[in-house]
């Protein structure tokens, strides 16, 4: 029997009792169009790839790859997914903080 808790609550969900969401995340690096221009027409296509190429080589190729796309999915609760719908970039979160006003 396959054991459901929520992600950000961790309560156990029981899945014949407990009504359960699933949130799929995906976040990329957006890269806009480059402009062509003279200047680039002068440029060594291939040195640069080249040099790219080297750099991907002496870097860890993981985080470059979680730099530009990453995949995430969660679990929630009903509770914590009422939380999530109403403020899903925790904008709020600090106010959850009572700080006094010294």
């Amino acid at each position: 029997m396959i054991r459901y808790c929520c992600d950000l609550c961790h309560r156990e969900l029981d899945p014949e009792e407990d009504l359960r969401y699933v949130v799929k995340m995906e976040v990329y690096a957006a890269f806009d169009p480059v402009v062509a221009d003279e200047e680039s027409d002068e440029r060594n296509h291939l040195q640069e790839i080249q040099d790219i190429l080297e750099q991907l080589e002496e870097d860890d190729g993981d985080q470059i790859g979680t730099d530009v796309y990453r995949q995430l999915r969660f679990d929630l609760c009903p509770d914590c997914h009422k939380k999530f719908v109403k403020n899903p970039l925790g904008r709020d979160g600090a106010q959850l903080f009572n700080f006094s006003q010294n």
